[in-house]
């Protein structure tokens, strides 16, 4: 994932989070709006997950899983990404399968539009 497709401020996190809608299972809470650019992404993970390296673990998968699946996520928008403790429990493949049908969700919500 590259840095211009990274959410870092703050209160764009707060933006995003507090005035956009969202979806959610039992892994994942997704909060996105659309924009006129490309895809960019915020993750968070709460420290309840557990410590520094497992947080950081999941990070890393997450942000691997939307590099290989770039082409299926659709275009022009800002997800936040709020990864619940529940994930701890999944595998890679779970993981990935749980993440883009979220995804695939949103974005057909604005295709029917």
């Amino acid at each position: 994932m590259k840095k211009k497709n990274i959410i870092k401020k703050e209160s764009e996190f707060t933006e995003i989070i507090n005035n956009c809608p969202y979806k959610k299972n039992t892994y994942f809470v997704i909060y996105y709006r659309k924009n006129d650019e490309q895809n960019r992404y915020g993750i968070t993970v709460p420290k309840k997950t557990g410590k520094a390296n497992i947080r950081n673990k999941i990070k890393r998968r997450v942000k691997n899983i939307i590099d290989q699946n770039e082409k299926i996520v659709h275009n022009s928008y800002d997800y936040v990404i709020i990864i619940r403790k529940r994930l701890l429990e999944l595998n890679y493949k779970q993981i990935e399968e749980n993440l883009m049908s979220l995804m695939n969700k949103i974005g057909e919500k604005y295709e029917q539009k």
